[in-house]
């Protein structure tokens, strides 16, 4: 009996490489999350042409505006989920496979790697990810028309709740005294 539990337990503490593939495939995401992202910013300078042309109406420019911003914006949030899918990536493998020697000759591994376990991982992607929200609220909104006062009080809305939100996550990672 006790070989059989040996052989189960080998088999069990080995069936953690099967995160292998989560790491592998988070880090093919991140990749095409940083390819998007770079190509919506090497299409900004077109628009920039575009917004600093003479010869167009104040309604045109404004119009070109919303798109160059809609375009920072969409840049900043691939970068954003990029980061999100590296910390992921880095995260699974320090915690499930080994830990990453060639990372700890780095400055800034305690910095990106300091993970105290999954719920640590978990709090920073979700710290990620509500920038990631608050980057795509923003994006709507300046596509947003504001043909109505209430459409305008549902934006301020909006912001309101986005604030609160970034206010109340402030408080809990460094507790109601302010301490971290």
């Amino acid at each position: 009996m006790k070989k059989l539990e040996r052989a189960f337990e080998t088999i069990l503490w080995a069936s953690r490489y099967v995160m292998v593939g989560g790491v592998v495939f988070s880090t093919l995401m991140a990749l095409g999350a940083f390819f998007m992202a770079t190509v919506d910013a090497l299409s900004l300078p077109a628009l920039m042409r575009d917004y600093s042309d003479t010869g167009i109406s104040a309604e045109q420019r404004a119009e070109v505006r919303a798109k160059a911003l809609t375009l920072i914006v969409k840049s900043v949030d691939g970068y954003v989920i990029t980061a999100i899918l590296l910390i992921f990536s880095l995260g699974l493998y320090e915690f499930f496979i080994s830990r990453l020697d060639e990372a700890r000759q780095s400055p800034l591994a305690p910095r990106l790697l300091h993970m105290g376990g999954l719920e640590d991982l978990k709090e920073r992607i979700a710290k990620l990810l509500v920038l990631v929200l608050v980057i795509e609220f923003f994006q709507r909104a300046l596509l947003l028309r504001i043909d109505r006062a209430l459409d305008l009080l549902y934006l301020a809305l909006g912001i309101v709740l986005i604030g609160l939100t970034l206010y109340l996550g402030k408080l809990k990672s460094h507790g109601p005294s302010g301490e971290h």
